[in-house]
């Protein structure tokens, strides 16, 4: 991110950007503070934006061969193509002879770093890797938000705020905005306010069911079950995210055992570091065969729900009483 604040600052650009990578709300932050400094907002001559994949690469590059009318650069901005996994020949190979007028920003969600169309980019300009942020990049970012504010917010406060919102900086500023105009005439947050405005995510309360579970706590995890369901949450995705929790606690229990640091896990884990504790925490009421056979036993569900043998709610249901069983 610092080279592209750099590149902005002195004006000294790359041809061309590639930003992808997780977090969504950073990607969008820096893909419009780069339009904005290679374009000016009215100037719909000299820039043009294409998303989808169904993206005509000789369109583009003719596109890209023109001159820009009356101004000194053109902007391509390209989003969401999947041009960074499949092949891409045509536009790959025109990466390196792109006119000294044309800037190309890419933004994508998940790029395959073997494809020519990466390697290409790699090559000729800049690539930005954009993940989710870790537990002191977030704190800071959210207190400095609030600070800007003319608040404070309580310790507990913040722990409950962020175990509410995640790590996503996209439902996290949301999130913020909602708890600031709420606070409006206060000076300090506290787990009130937070209790009283700030939405729980879907996956807390995955979390939460999977802590019912763990503790064989049947009914509990059921009424979270049904909480779900009234949100109008899909059965089918609330068996995704338990199968992908119990994914995730077979990794943390076998890293943990294997002494890596938390820091590494919650890399592997695709979690954020604070939360690694919780699922050490978590997983220390499952063997690894229980978090194997809670894996297979998911997708045997999903199956059953696909070819018809199944009811979708069912099969969730049937899935969470096996596993909050007593012993």
């Amino acid at each position: 991110m610092k080279t592209i604040d750099n590149d902005i600052k002195t004006g000294q650009f790359k041809q061309i950007y590639l930003l992808y990578g997780e977090e969504q709300y950073l990607i969008r932050q820096y893909r419009d503070k780069l339009k904005h400094a290679l374009a000016a907002d009215d100037d719909t001559m000299n820039f043009s934006a294409f998303s989808g994949s169904d993206i005509n690469q000789k369109e583009i590059i003719d596109l890209a061969e023109t001159l820009p009318f009356f101004a000194d650069r053109r902007l391509i901005l390209i989003e969401d193509s999947g041009l960074f996994k499949k092949s891409a020949e045509e536009l790959a190979d025109y990466m390196s002879s792109i006119p000294e007028t044309t800037y190309f920003v890419f933004a994508e969600k998940e790029i395959d770093k073997k494809t020519k169309m990466y390697k290409q980019v790699k090559k000729n300009g800049s690539i930005v890797e954009f993940p989710r942020q870790n537990e002191t990049t977030l704190s800071r970012w959210i207190e400095g938000r609030i600070r800007r504010n003319g608040k404070n917010i309580t310790r507990d406060a913040y722990a409950l705020f962020i175990r509410k919102t995640g790590d996503d900086m996209e439902n996290i500023d949301k999130e913020l905005e909602k708890l600031l105009c709420y606070t409006l005439e206060k000076d300090y947050i506290d787990i009130s306010d937070v209790n009283a405005i700030t939405t729980e995510q879907t996956e807390n309360k995955i979390f939460d069911m999977i802590d019912a579970v763990a503790l064989h706590q049947q009914k509990k995890a059921l009424d979270l079950y049904y909480d779900l369901l009234a949100l109008k949450e899909a059965p089918m995705r609330i068996l995704f995210l338990l199968s992908s929790q119990f994914q995730r606690l077979m990794i943390v229990k076998s890293m943990t055992n294997q002494g890596f640091g938390n820091k590494e896990i919650a890399l592997k884990a695709g979690c954020p570091e604070w939360a690694v504790r919780k699922y050490q925490s978590q997983s220390r009421a499952f063997s690894m065969d229980q978090l194997k056979q809670a894996i297979r036993d998911g997708v045997e569900y999903e199956t059953a729900v696909k070819t018809g043998h199944m009811n979708d709610q069912m099969a969730v249901e049937l899935f969470l009483v096996q596993y909050s069983a007593g012993k």
